[in-house]
């Protein structure tokens, strides 16, 4: 095994960036106030958590920080956004749509609901990832109450149509919510031109500190909470606030906002750099997902004859970390639902590897994949059965 290390898989897990950690160090040690108690130590705790929230709030183009609720991450945030919305209008209808695309938490909260009587519907995907907006209009009801859509898919970066079916959201007088975790601070977004209800974030995807996320709540959307206890977040989510963590998250949010058009402009020449070279190198090499709108971190790729696991194995031992798909799915042997979303055979599907770039990542590091890239995939198509001979040559 090389002892050269080459990170690319920060879909599944970012560093702290060393900026966000020197804000986040007081606040664990000696500015450690409940937020909720009165005093002076109490109430420096509780200006910086309203200032987190502020900095997340101008991070989407929320114009009230009181709209942001802290929560412990993306997949909480999403289960808020969901059965917060079902429970609160149950009377006023039971149906409920997403699209085939969707995060696990997206996905596993609607069959949890569909056991407790709502009705849901998954809306198709092209073969780019892109949403069918016209299939999602010709499935809506008088008893559709929510329409969630992911801002941008973390396994094979495509980028939807938000604003389009904000629109129709809009009119319809259906809430719209929107998985940005993926999303945020890679892309500009902005809820109020969106027309976006409800907004799920995380503050890991955005260099900050595991364990923390947050959910934007249009102020005027009927929702209630899913955990109770002493009010917090004013009541919609209870438990002492975890003050370092959501000044980190500001914090992230903060320098997401400021260095966002440079940082993604960088990303995306890295991005198409590997893309293009591996695309020009490997033959029976594929894209997944759309070839411009696209995450500019993002780069999914699928070799025929071989597995992304194999891949993957052979790229960790020459010190290249990447992934399979979402990390949230990594533990099953099933091919990704992403990828079979976009029309992909199982045997593609299970060909496909992740590279997701990040704060660190360097063109060094894009062409040092790109040395030991075709090599590997050579020898892996040689010990396959399925290889054609021609390939081999």
């Amino acid at each position: 095994m090389t002892g050269k290390k080459v990170y690319m898989d920060y879909g599944a897990g970012a560093p702290v960036d060393p900026r966000i950690l020197e804000t986040m160090k007081p606040y664990f040690t000696k500015a450690f106030g409940n937020p909720s108690s009165v005093h002076s130590m109490g109430q420096e705790a509780k200006k910086a958590v309203e200032k987190s929230r502020r900095s997340i709030a101008d991070l989407v183009g929320a114009e009230i920080k009181e709209e942001i609720v802290f929560t412990s991450g993306g997949t909480e945030s999403n289960n808020l956004a969901i059965k917060g919305v079902a429970y609160r209008n149950k009377k006023r209808g039971d149906h409920m749509i997403a699209t085939t695309l969707e995060h696990m938490s997206v996905i596993n909260t609607f069959k949890y609901l569909q056991k407790d009587g709502f009705r849901t519907t998954c809306v198709p995907v092209d073969e780019c990832g892109i949403v069918d907006v016209e299939a999602l209009k010709n499935v809506i009801t008088d008893q559709t109450i929510l329409i969630s859509v992911i801002y941008a898919n973390g396994e094979i970066g495509t980028v939807e149509p938000i604003k389009e079916i904000g629109e129709v959201a809009h009119e319809r007088n259906i809430y719209f919510h929107v998985d940005a975790v993926a999303a945020a601070g890679q892309v500009p977004i902005n809820v109020i031109d969106e027309h976006i209800d409800l907004l799920s974030l995380s503050s890991n995807d955005l260099y900050g500190p595991k364990g923390v996320g947050a959910l934007y709540i249009k102020t005027g959307t009927k929702i209630q909470p899913i955990v109770h206890g002493g009010g917090q977040e004013k009541g919609m989510r209870s438990g002492t606030e975890n003050v370092p963590a959501i000044v980190g998250m500001g914090e992230a949010a903060r320098i997401a906002k400021k260095e966002m058009k440079s940082e993604s402009g960088r990303l995306s020449g890295l991005r198409d750099r590997l893309i293009e070279g591996v695309l020009d190198k490997i033959p029976r090499s594929f894209l997944n997902g759309h070839p411009t709108m696209r995450l500019p971190n993002n780069a999914n790729l699928r070799f025929s004859y071989i597995e992304g696991e194999s891949l993957i194995l052979s790229l960790d031992m020459e010190g290249v970390a990447t992934s399979s798909g979402s990390a949230c799915t990594s533990k099953t042997l099933e091919p990704s639902h992403v990828l079979l979303a976009i029309n992909l055979a199982h045997e593609e599907a299970h060909g496909s590897l992740v590279f997701t770039l990040g704060r660190w990542t360097t063109k060094e590091e894009i062409d040092y994949v790109m040395k030991i890239l075709p090599g590997i995939v050579r020898r892996l198509r040689a010990i396959s059965p399925l290889t054609p001979k021609e390939l081999l040559r």
